[in-house]
């Protein structure tokens, strides 16, 4: 494989990427909401065998298999299950709008090429185009977690989040080593299990997971 077609590869992951994380700015349902991320993580996890490949780096076979055992089975697996066992969690009325919601989106991936500017032009690296895309989906990450009411959606937001950080660091790195990538995912895994206890808890307690209507809960 040439650099071209490798930087090229690159290039179309990093973009069908940020493509899935801009999809939750638009949907509504959670189901739509863990598609999004579960096909995310797939290109992802191709996105570790692609550069473990070009760079002659087993290792990385090894984070993609991880990468897809949790993001793409186990993690998907269980936010069906709380959807199924605390109901619809529709977010009709986000706080920001749908068509706000994609221009905020479009500004954010304009900001991060701003941002990653100076980087991208001191890499030499062959995924050095990627950069902006990663950065960009941590933006649009960020905007979702802080502007969905469900706990289940700051969820999604969460880890299309960590997904953009995942995604920065093997273009940025060319692959970084594998025990401390392991420790990442096991920090995510550990994260999500809490998390999921979380929406238990306060769906038994309060029977609404809507971050809103508990906020009035202290007033």
């Amino acid at each position: 494989m040439g650099e071209d077609t490798f930087s090229q590869l690159a290039a179309l992951g990093s973009t069908l990427t940020l493509i899935f994380g801009l999809v939750v700015l638009w949907r509504h349902s959670l189901h739509a909401y863990v598609g999004a991320f579960q096909w995310q993580s797939l290109v992802l996890a191709g996105m570790f065998v692609l550069v473990g490949y070009y760079g002659g780096d087993p290792a990385l076979y090894v984070v993609a298999a991880v990468f897809w055992a949790l993001k793409v089975m186990i993690i998907p697996r269980y936010l069906n299950r709380l959807h199924r066992d605390i109901g619809a969690a529709q977010e009709d009325t986000p706080y920001v709008n749908t068509a706000t919601s994609l221009v905020v989106g479009g500004l954010l991936v304009v900001m991060a090429y701003a941002m990653t500017r100076p980087m991208v032009l001191a890499s030499t690296l062959p995924t050095r185009g990627g950069i902006p895309l990663a950065m960009g989906l941590i933006l649009v990450g960020l905007f979702v977690l802080i502007t969905r009411k469900k706990a289940l959606t700051q969820i999604v937001g969460f880890l299309v989040l960590e997904n953009g950080i995942a995604l920065l660091a093997v273009l940025g790195t060319y692959g970084i080593p594998l025990i401390i990538e392991l420790g990442v995912f096991l920090d995510v895994l550990l994260g999500f299990l809490v998390m999921q206890v979380f929406v238990y808890h306060i769906h038994g307690t309060f029977e609404t997971i809507d971050v809103d209507q508990l906020n009035q809960l202290k007033h």
